[in-house]
């Protein structure tokens, strides 16, 4: 990066967290981003993850979560997640940065000479890559904002803290804010809010040489002014600067939450900008939509990571925002596809839900399951949505039940089956390194007229986000077509088959999508086929509610003509 791109004068905004991880730093920087945003300025965000791994690609979910998908195809960490979800900000690779990637950049720079025979070290090689990419990441906005991974003391993360603390003397400390995302835990034994943990994270931060502009501190109950007083005295930050993070009934009153307690006024001051009060009105009634629905329904994933539910993280918050624009909540049931296999009762596990939803994933297990409650959502007409993975198992099951391929599969699970309706790509056959090399980012679809797709979307011509490897197989579209099957969304050259469906008249809403519309759902506007998924929902819910209510009716009619029956023939007798 030329010297005059980095004069320019962005504003800096690191986020750091202590005490204890999954306190929420990245929502903390995506609400700051967002409140930013409502007073008119740019903002942009990054996350540095200290692991060594390149990217999240192949991290298992148990341990990272979701991976989050770019547009550009850059596997990324979750928190992007929530930046795209409340800032209108459009992610890149350029704006995750992992150790791996650092320290394979500083490595490939040293093979190729470009340090004229230096001793390459942390500082100031590594520091000098960091800062960099923090500064790429910026681009051209008012204000960039640097979520830190891990926790202040981690080893791991200390080449970042270095870095950033060298940050300030780069480009002054007038345009640099640090917020630290810490804990006031509540002891219930004796009754009260501890600031000890807090003291001690912000003094290991000092130690680093990093000083804290303002503390979001995450509690169960809020601080008074008296123990912001003396958060402040002892952490050095005045007490206007002591934010109280309480937890929330929905993560979409954050926002509103850290502005009453005065966070972004407070970053704007200690940045030196001027803005105008920011514009809350679309979240004020997003969170109202969320807290006070008018109506509800139940939606069952079945999936693996059910006990982990960051794992789905994305999918989760689309299927809000689905409710959110329908007026409706939604109430998320996950379903084991293993205790399926294991011989579980489909109508106890899924009887009660309105929707049916299978989404992404890798691997075998569990994949039995999944095809038995697609069956079941086909067979009940219940309204199913599969993602990905979750497309593909339901041309197996329909090429299964429907066609009569009985031994149909996905290479991914059964190489050798005479039917392998899911098939590996051509240019994936002899690819032997994992991370990376899947199908990724932005593809563009085409769907086709008098198709439930096309009626979400509104339009033909879409684009969405990819992470797989595995493809329907076009040697069976005949056959399936002509039992049925749908293909209602491919790619411009007619060769990858994007969107399955059945026919409206056979099925309410059955479809299938190959890629993830999930990474591209924001609350003020849902995506559309989670929308139109949850409209069905609904639709199936008051119809199955008519349906007993009728059936109800009609069992107190058959009792009453009974009754009188009886109590004639009693009469009868009588006489």
């Amino acid at each position: 990066m030329s010297m005059a791109e980095k004069e320019r004068k962005n504003k800096f905004i690191f986020v750091t967290g202590g005490v204890v991880s999954s306190l929420g730093k990245g929502l903390s920087a995506a609400c700051i981003g967002a409140l930013l945003e409502a007073r008119g300025l740019k903002v942009s965000l990054s996350k540095l993850d200290p692991y060594i791994n390149v990217d999240p690609g192949t991290m298992n979910p148990f341990q990272h979560g979701e991976v989050f998908v770019t547009d550009d195809g850059a596997e990324t960490d979750l928190d992007l997640g929530h930046y795209e979800r409340f800032t209108n900000a459009r992610l890149t690779r350029r704006n995750n940065c992992t150790t791996g990637q650092v320290y394979e950049t500083v490595i490939q720079k040293e093979r190729q000479g470009k340090y004229l025979g230096e001793t390459i070290q942390v500082i100031p090689h590594i520091t000098d890559e960091i800062k960099n990419r923090i500064h790429e990441a910026a681009g051209k906005t008012d204000i960039a904002i640097i979520e830190i991974g891990g926790t202040v003391g981690d080893i791991e993360s200390l080449p970042f803290m270095e870095a950033i603390r060298q940050f300030q003397f780069d480009v002054g400390p007038e345009h640099c804010c640090y917020v630290h995302v810490t804990l006031v835990p509540y002891i219930n034994a004796a009754g009260e809010l501890k600031t000890k943990p807090t003291q001690h994270s912000v003094n290991k931060l000092q130690e680093i040489g990093i000083r804290p502009d303002i503390l979001i501190c995450r509690t169960e109950q809020p601080l008074d002014l008296k123990l912001k007083e003396k958060i402040a005295l002892f952490c050095n930050v005045r007490p206007t600067r002591v934010v109280s993070a309480e937890d929330a009934a929905t993560i979409y009153e954050v926002p509103l939450m850290l502005h009453k307690e005065g966070l972004d006024s407070q970053v704007v001051d200690v940045l030196g900008i001027w803005t105008g009060e920011p514009k809350l009105n679309q979240w004020e009634k997003i969170a109202a939509r969320v807290k006070d629905p008018k109506d509800v329904v139940k939606i069952a994933i079945v999936g693996k990571y059910i006990d982990l539910t960051e794992s789905y993280k994305s999918l989760n918050e689309a299927l809000v925002h689905g409710g959110i624009g329908n007026n409706c909540r939604v109430n998320l049931k996950f379903v084991d596809s293993e205790h399926i296999e294991e011989g579980a009762s489909l109508k106890d596990l899924l009887g009660d839900c309105n929707g049916i939803l299978v989404p992404g994933g890798f691997g075998q297990r569990g994949t039995e399951g999944k095809i038995k409650a697609i069956q079941y959502a086909r067979e009940k007409k219940i309204p199913y949505f599969g993602i990905c993975l979750g497309m593909q198992l339901a041309t197996v099951e329909f090429a299964r039940n429907v066609a009569g391929l009985k031994d149909a599969n996905s290479t991914e699970f059964d190489p050798t089956t005479k039917n392998p309706v899911i098939h590996l790509m051509k240019e994936q056959a002899y690819v032997e390194q994992l991370g990376g090399t899947m199908r990724l980012g932005a593809w563009s679809c085409e769907l086709k007229s008098s198709t439930q797709a096309l009626r979400a979307y509104g339009g033909s011509e879409i684009s969405e986000r990819h992470r797989h490897r595995y493809e329907f197989n076009n040697s069976y579209r005949e056959k399936l077509c002509k039992k049925g099957l749908r293909l209602t969304g491919l790619t411009p050259d007619g060769l990858l088959v994007e969107v399955v469906e059945l026919d409206k008249k056979k099925h309410p809403w059955f479809l299938g999508c190959q890629f993830h519309p999930e990474f591209k759902s924001r609350p003020w506007d849902p995506h559309p086929l989670f929308r139109e998924f949850i409209k069905a929902a609904k639709t199936y819910k008051k119809g199955a509610t008519t349906t007993k209510t009728s059936g109800s009716k009609t069992a107190v009619k058959k009792t009453a003509k009974k009754t009188a029956k009886t109590g004639s023939k009693k009469t009868a007798s009588k006489k």
